[in-house]
């Protein structure tokens, strides 16, 4: 009997793993249990919700202004590196968070573990998996934001830790998981195919021309950073990001309140309206694995936006579960769904040379709306008294914003 032939994995598969991985336990850990710190601290500390929230937008500022940097970096000396030290910085801002005991304290811990985020988080994970694929580019990226989205669910193990445990053994806890988990995760990433000995999407390596042909051409335009801003293909698709991220973080902040204040709802089945939400992303995560490559990008990109919209309006004007319940899979779909497509389509358009470099430069864009969605909707809420007026005007900026995605066509 013959033995049977092994079959290889190709390694960029197991970077997927691992930056899926590396994204559930930052979105279990903080992104998505920050405001359950924020409550806590709150209530044992006295500090204002201002004083709280300010921490929040911290964060998207930090990663607006390190962007462009940890581009150049990753472009020159790769993200694995970058990934390896944000582990450890990340899991240094927990231990430090278990300690703190002043306002002052907690935004120092708040820079460590954005700092630590940003290095070893979506930006250098994102470019990573790109380097590693190009026909499957949509499909690589989508199961790595699955974990993304798996770290939603597992915020209530969070809330439980605190309850039983205190948030303070929950943070101490949490940098020593990170430590243990995350650096044999990140030790696993390789910057490039290249490097290894592979091919981009683990292919055959092709043929070499015949004696007197010219090289092959290859189809794929690399353009360097300075020649992509120089196209309407990357001031359309980074507008329509942060259009897109005005309904994610504006909902993120606000949706609760609203639902508790505003529709009648308590804050345990306004949670649950969130959860449902958290579901639905994953659900689409899961659908732009099936069918992510399989269609044009933009237009997907398009048909999220409007909705993201609509899903909003349900949510503003809900006036009984059905309506909560189409907000948490309408809006919970498009997340999951157009999320990994933002960085798909800048890399099949801009190529992988400078991809780190572009998306830096357009977070800078992106982060004004993860800034402008909560002060919107906030602001609005304190002038009207509720919170539709402002959250009606985010649902058309995102049905508006579909439009920058369809007329983002690929540049020549």
């Amino acid at each position: 009997m013959p033995r049977p032939t092994h079959v290889k994995i190709f390694y960029g598969w197991r970077i997927v793993f691992a930056a899926g991985a590396i994204q559930f336990l930052l979105a279990a850990l903080l992104q998505s249990a920050f405001g359950a710190y924020v409550a806590v601290l709150a209530d044992e500390q006295g500090w204002s919700k201002t004083a709280l929230s300010g921490a929040a937008a911290l964060q998207s500022l930090e990663a607006a202004l390190l962007g462009p940097l940890l581009g150049w970096i990753i472009d020159r000396s790769g993200a694995r590196r970058m990934i390896i030290g944000g582990v450890v910085v990340f899991a240094a801002g927990f231990v430090f968070l278990s300690r703190i005991g002043t306002l002052g304290e907690f935004y120092f811990a708040v820079v460590l573990l954005a700092v630590g985020a940003s290095f070893c988080g979506y930006f250098p994970l994102t470019v990573a998996v790109v380097q590693w694929f190009e026909r499957m580019r949509a499909r690589a990226l989508s199961a790595t934001a699955f974990g993304f989205a798996a770290g939603g669910l597992a915020v209530p193990l969070v809330a439980w830790s605190m309850q039983v445990f205190g948030w303070r053994a929950t943070a101490l806890g949490s940098g020593i998981l990170v430590l243990v988990v995350g650096l044999p995760l990140a030790l696993t990433i390789r910057s490039r195919p290249e490097d290894q000995g592979e091919t981009v999407d683990g292919l055959p390596p092709a043929p070499p021309p015949a004696t007197g042909m010219p090289p092959p051409v290859s189809a794929q335009r690399e353009f360097t950073w300075r020649e992509a801003v120089r196209t309407r293909a990357f001031w359309l698709i980074s507008l329509g990001h942060g259009a897109a991220l005005l309904v994610v973080t504006g909902v993120n902040v606000h949706a609760i309140t609203h639902m508790k204040e505003g529709l009648g709802y308590t804050v345990a089945q306004a949670s649950l309206v969130i959860t449902l939400m958290n579901l639905a992303q994953a659900g689409g995560v899961a659908l732009g694995y099936m069918v992510g490559d399989r269609f044009e990008k933009r237009f997907v990109a398009a048909t999220c936006m409007v909705l993201h919209g609509a899903g909003l309006i349900m949510l503003t004007f809900a006036s009984g579960w059905t309506m909560l319940i189409a907000f948490a899979a309408l809006h919970g779909v498009a997340w999951g769904l157009r999320g990994p497509f933002m960085q798909a389509i800048r890399a099949d358009y801009f190529g992988r040379s400078a991809i780190g470099m572009i998306m830096g430069l357009a977070g800078i864009i992106t982060a004004l709306g993860q800034i402008g969605g909560p002060m919107i909707a906030g602001a609005m809420a304190d002038w009207t008294g509720n919170y539709r007026a402002g959250f009606t005007l985010l649902a058309l900026l995102s049905m508006v914003g579909s439009l920058f995605f369809v007329l983002a066509r690929r540049p020549h």
